[in-house]
């Protein structure tokens, strides 16, 4: 589904180049529900980026053979001066989707009430999550793409629809979620990697690679 060819990808901190990834070369398989133990400041985002076409790698290339996700929580290409609303009704025009449909569901699975109308810089961290976690999972993506982790809610109604929604997707997809929270990597993944020294060591199990994250951290 996404392949890495001899990836490499590196970052110049003003004193030194940062290595975020070294020749690096896999294939994440359908159903391949990949959680990758990474520290911060080991480039989790960045990693992400690229597997979501979001940045270029140094050398080497990336083939998608699927369709796949923004990141959950990229509002890059969401419009702070419109409402969620209007940016609901536009994105999904661009990917083709039925704007109604695609607004209804995304109402009410955020159940912002009438910040919905509202322009997103008005809204909270809070509410700018539930937007972006509705707009990816009013998508029929092959794969999906989450950094860090899942937005989280005091709002118990709220944490039910879009854990009973997510479950459903990933019944039929392919995720990789990256994150230094082992937990949630527990809930979601099948298999596990460890992100380390530009080097990504892939792992059958999450107690596998959590053996190497703790030894490297």
């Amino acid at each position: 589904m996404l392949e890495f060819e001899s990836v490499s990808k590196t970052y110049w901190t003003g004193q030194q180049r940062k290595i975020i990834l070294e020749d690096a070369s896999f294939t994440i398989e359908r159903g391949m529900n990949l959680g990758i133990l990474a520290r911060n400041g080991t480039g989790k985002t960045t990693i992400i980026n690229m597997m979501a076409g979001l940045e270029k790698p140094d050398r080497g290339k990336i083939h998608r053979n699927c369709a796949v996700s923004f990141p959950l929580g990229f509002i890059g290409g969401l419009e702070t001066k419109h409402s969620g609303r209007e940016n609901v009704r536009y994105i999904s025009a661009l990917y083709s989707l039925e704007p109604d449909e695609v607004e209804a569901f995304c109402r009410w699975l955020c159940d912002i009430g009438e910040y919905f109308d509202m322009p997103i810089g008005t809204y909270s961290q809070g509410m700018r999550a539930r937007l972006s976690l509705a707009l990816m999972m009013a998508m029929n993506f092959d794969l999906y793409l989450i950094d860090e982790g899942m937005p989280t809610t005091t709002d118990v109604e709220f944490n039910r629809r879009a854990g009973q929604v997510m479950r459903e997707r990933f019944q039929y997809s392919t995720l990789v979620i990256v994150s230094h929270d082992e937990e949630i990597l527990s809930k979601f993944c099948n298999c596990a990697a460890v992100m380390h020294s530009g080097k990504l060591y892939f792992f059958d199990t999450l107690q596998e690679a959590k053996v190497l994250y703790d030894y490297t951290g």
